[in-house]
């Protein structure tokens, strides 16, 4: 039985069609999306009670990826990693949802208003934000940008902020707009910037020698003051309720209105730690060199101090408290905001030092640079 053979035209279709598949199977492989790994979870159910008076470590984590402030976020965890970010259960330390981009790299991530924000790279720049929602990762929202590729990122209530040498960027957590760019002055270089309930205030080293301290508004990103710290070191602490430095051996703590330096303390040795901020209403809480500090926004007074591991808990959204939980050698401090009185002591063994301190129900969190770890 003679079979006609289909053709020319057909075999020619055929070989085309083939073609085309080909290319697209090779164009997903290499593609952002066959290069994503993206998981989802349901919203995590809050843990109740308060920490025992004696906490035994939980869980442990070594972070593989740029540093991050953010420690807990709408109940989890953040866990960067050097390809993407995970969020992890308080009380059992397992990964509830992450995010992850094979051949990309993390420049940076926060998470702040129930969003977590991860800066990749995958080329030169720093060139792609994506928003995940804390509670189950699912994508709130993505953009381009075109940052340098050593931009990082920090975050305050509302603003996402975007940080390099030669400039600072805000971005909306919840919207994927950016609302202004700051280049550093001319012939300055940005040392560090961070947000916080005064704006956006950032140290930068200038071609005289001298480091000045600057605040913008956080929505405007107009300049407010700029006030010359001298030729020395010098770090920035953080810009909740003050601007707070380390300049040389002293903790400054400057005016959100003027930059007037409203109280300067002598510090200890330098001992390597980078200084921390926070704050509750009025009162900033500034860890520097072992010793956590609170001072009056209004005027610089130092209501109390106390040795500590590291920044201590406080409400989220820094909404009014009487109390604060302090991260101490071998324990966990309840302290009165305004007075620094004990009134609840839980210990905890080996506590990193360093650190921010997140309580979620019984289980109290620390995060470092380079880690978590949960106790409860």
């Amino acid at each position: 039985m003679n079979r006609r053979r289909p053709p020319l035209r057909v075999w020619v279709w055929t070989a085309a069609t083939l073609v085309v598949v080909a290319v697209a199977v090779l164009a997903w492989r290499g593609s952002d999306a066959a290069a994503t790994s993206s998981t989802t979870s349901a919203p995590p159910v809050t843990p109740v009670g308060v920490p025992a008076a004696a906490l035994t470590a939980d869980w442990s984590v070594v972070t593989g990826g740029p540093p991050t402030a953010s420690v807990v976020e709408s109940g989890r965890v953040l866990v960067p990693a050097a390809d993407g970010v995970a969020m992890v259960d308080p009380v059992t330390g397992d990964e509830a949802w992450h995010y992850t981009r094979a051949g990309a790299r993390l420049c940076g991530s926060t998470a702040v208003d129930g969003v977590v924000v991860v800066l990749f790279s995958t080329g030169g720049r720093c060139n792609e934000l994506t928003a995940l929602r804390a509670t189950t990762g699912e994508r709130v929202w993505y953009r381009s940008v075109g940052f340098r590729a050593d931009a990082t990122l920090t975050s305050t209530d509302r603003i996402v902020l975007a940080v390099s040498p030669t400039g600072l960027a805000t971005v909306d957590p919840l919207g994927n707009n950016i609302r202004w760019h700051h280049p550093a002055d001319a012939g300055c270089r940005i040392l560090d910037a961070s947000a916080g309930t005064t704006g956006v205030a950032l140290l930068q080293r200038c071609a005289d020698g001298d480091v000045q301290a600057q605040l913008l508004d956080g929505f405007a990103g107009t300049l407010t003051w700029t006030a010359d710290l001298g030729a020395g070191d010098a770090q920035l602490a953080g810009a909740d309720a003050v601007v707070g430095v380390v300049a040389g051996d002293q903790l400054r703590a400057l005016s959100a209105a003027d930059g007037a330096t409203l109280q300067a303390l002598a510090l200890p040795a330098d001992d390597g730690s980078a200084p921390l901020q926070t704050s509750v209403g009025a009162t900033a809480l500034v860890w520097a060199r072992g010793a956590l500090t609170a001072v009056d926004a209004g005027t610089g007074a130092v209501a109390w101090s106390a040795p500590a591991r590291g920044l201590p808990a406080v409400p989220d959204g820094k909404q009014a408290a009487t109390s604060v939980v302090v991260p101490e050698d071998g324990a966990v401090v309840t302290r009165d905001l305004l007075t620094g009185a004990e009134t609840a002591r839980s210990t905890a063994p080996d506590l990193p030092a360093g650190g921010r301190t997140a309580v979620v129900g019984p289980v109290v969190v620390v995060g470092t640079a380079d880690g978590r770890a949960a106790y409860s």
